[in-house]
């Protein structure tokens, strides 16, 4: 069933496949390189608290953008942690898709995270535990409620966000990293069957073994099956998982569409909830996630789970 973000839609079904005009996409490199290095503005009314340290790991600090609203909040925020997308091997917390939501009564933490030249795999998902940590021990200096947390983030970041809403960490902690919501932009959830960490008839052994997913796990998946399982959020997924919001181009190059679906059916199937919009039309990113109709389903998401 194709449905339409304008109209009044049911959030019952199992998938919205979201018919959206005007969302050519555009896979000219040099345009995109473009858009990559323009600077994100701040948005109206916000402020940011720049490179704020929140964890030292491996004597590397780790360090967050803050954006709030310049008012000052009646009572504790929500907040909701960005993780910046790049293969694991480029990107910035520089650049914040999600600082818009500051104007809507929520404290945005933009996270800088361990890439694969500093650190393998659960370097990163370790330093996103960390940022969670923080908000939660020092999140009331800047009028922040601990105990409503969520986390959004886009293809790598995706696929690190999906871990933070089913991943248990591998220490206890005092300080839970449990989160309260999860927004997935296109991210891999199943490493095992990513096709650049697969041999076929398009992609030689070498080039698997010079992948990204290689890289991130220090070898191929198949040469540590448990490690990918560990890094892959389809094989964490419980009743306990954090409500999730997921959201896929129907013509996505980059990460097949099924890795959302199949972990969409997961969550539902192990009882957690789960909603999945496939953009129709739309790739890996790009202007068909730039909608003013798309940014509107991630803001009511939060405030729907982050401020019943």
């Amino acid at each position: 069933m194709k449905m339409r973000l304008n109209p009044v839609y049911s959030r019952t079904q199992p998938y919205w496949v979201i018919g959206l005009t005007l969302l050519t996409l555009t896979l000219n490199p040099v345009a995109f390189a473009q858009t990559k290095k323009k600077a994100q503005p701040i948005p109206k009314g916000v402020k940011v608290e720049k490179n704020l340290v929140f964890a030292t790991h491996d004597s590397i600090d780790l360090k967050l953008d803050l954006y709030l609203s310049e008012e000052k909040p009646s009572s504790p925020m929500p907040a909701v942690i960005w993780i910046h997308g790049g293969g694991w091997l480029n990107g910035s917390k520089d650049k914040c898709m999600a600082s818009f939501l500051a104007q809507n009564g929520f404290a945005v933490a933009s996270v800088g995270y361990r890439l694969v030249d500093k650190a393998e795999w659960p370097g990163q998902i370790d330093d996103c535990y960390a940022a969670v940590k923080w908000l939660r021990t020092e999140g009331a200096n800047y009028g922040i409620d601990g105990s409503r947390i969520g986390a959004w983030g886009s293809s790598a970041g995706g696929h690190l966000v999906a871990l933070m809403g089913t991943r248990k960490p591998g220490e206890e902690s005092e300080v839970s990293t449990q989160l309260q919501a999860v927004c997935d932009w296109f991210g891999p959830t199943n490493l095992l069957t990513m096709p650049p960490n697969n041999v076929s008839e398009t992609r030689t052994a070498e080039q698997v073994a010079n992948s990204n997913g290689a890289k991130l796990l220090g070898a191929t998946v198949r040469e540590v099956p448990d490690l990918a399982k560990d890094a892959s959020a389809l094989f964490h997924v419980s009743k306990e998982a954090a409500p999730f919001l997921i959201m896929h181009g129907s013509e996505d190059p980059g990460v097949p569409l099924v890795q959302s679906t199949t972990f969409h059916e997961a969550l539902q199937k192990a009882g957690a909830k789960s909603e999945l919009v496939i953009v129709e039309g739309a790739g890996h990113g790009g202007k068909g996630f730039q909608t003013i109709e798309v940014r509107n389903t991630v803001r009511t998401f939060f405030i729907e789970t982050l401020k019943p």
